[in-house]
């Protein structure tokens, strides 16, 4: 192993799967108010792909198959164990997603820190976490 570091520059995009395209869609466009960089029906894999842009350029794509095994989230499993979006305002997000009936938990403290967060699911229970940024 070298002791050169890899030419890594950030995170490029988070790939998720959806049983409900239509839900899903409507959530991270509408709700989370994610831009739409392209959207994409693959008919030889009877699949949509949509890829959304967040603020800081990273990317979320949202995929749809026919028949996709359900997600393991509770007990928590081996693997992704949820999507974080920061935030400079977490109670006027919070708000916001209550006022579109997401259910959200209450806001927390990050015992370790300091900051603040709260979770909800997306369409298909995949848990999001909501972190304040410390404001510079």
């Amino acid at each position: 192993m070298s002791d050169t570091p890899l030419p890594l520059r950030g995170l490029h995009h988070v790939a998720l799967i959806t049983a409900d395209y239509a839900r899903a869609r409507d959530f991270y466009h509408r709700i989370l108010g994610l831009p739409i960089i392209s959207e994409s029906w693959r008919a030889e894999r009877q699949s949509w792909k949509l890829n959304l842009q967040l603020p800081d350029g990273t990317q979320l794509e949202l995929f749809s198959f026919p028949t996709p095994p359900a997600r393991l989230s509770r007990p928590e499993a081996c693997g992704l164990r949820h999507l974080a979006l920061s935030t400079d305002d977490l109670e006027a997000l919070r708000a916001a997603l209550l006022c579109q009936q997401v259910p959200c938990e209450e806001i927390r403290l990050d015992a370790l820190t300091g900051q603040r967060f709260f979770f909800c699911q997306d369409p298909d229970q995949l848990p999001i976490e909501f972190y304040e940024t410390t404001k510079a």
